[in-house]
């Protein structure tokens, strides 16, 4: 079996793989709101997957790289600095799209949120005009809330999924004992 030294490969920063998972996810936005493909919930779920995947394989990488003498602690806390970058990046881009780039957005997002409460039978006009009213005036804060959250939580699975899967040494932390 042939073995890799990667001993003087450079070490792929969590800020390199942030910025490239958020690229890869405002382009994503970018080409949903272009084509207004907002009806379909099931393409966030393919930029979800993108992302954990990302998270995951960029975990591995950074074990590679560092000869797979990590801990899982060290590998779940690259990946959730990972995340971190992504949260600060997406959630700046959510704001400037919401209030500078697409400020039509909101009321195509409001408008499928509308034709979704009309399919409730149990919902009437006033309640829904409710909701609207509520939904429209803290849609920004819920936005940046969300993608705090969502993408956290998600970041933090999938930094848990890829520390758990990238191959590690055991260290012994009695072999070389400090004097």
């Amino acid at each position: 079996m042939r073995t890799i030294d990667n001993s003087n490969s450079p070490i792929t920063t969590h800020i390199v793989k942030g910025l490239i998972l958020s690229a890869f996810s405002i382009v994503f936005s970018v080409v949903m709101y272009v084509f207004n493909l907002f009806e379909y919930s099931w393409l966030n779920w393919v930029s979800t997957a993108v992302v954990m995947g990302g998270i995951i394989y960029g975990n591995i990488l950074y074990a590679n790289q560092n000869n797979n003498n990590v801990t899982f602690g060290n590998l779940f806390a690259h990946g959730f600095k990972t995340t971190a970058v992504l949260i600060v990046i997406t959630t700046a881009y959510a704001v400037l799209s919401f209030k500078v780039l697409f400020p039509d957005m909101i009321d195509m997002i409001l408008e499928i949120s509308r034709k979704k409460m009309l399919e409730n039978p149990k919902m009437t006009d006033e309640m829904i005009e409710q909701a609207m009213s509520m939904t429209k005036k803290f849609f920004v804060p819920f936005a940046i809330g969300g993608t705090i959250l969502g993408t956290g939580f998600t970041g933090a699975i999938a930094s848990l999924i890829g520390a758990g899967v990238a191959k590690k040494n055991t260290i012994d932390p009695f072999s070389n004992p400090a004097s």
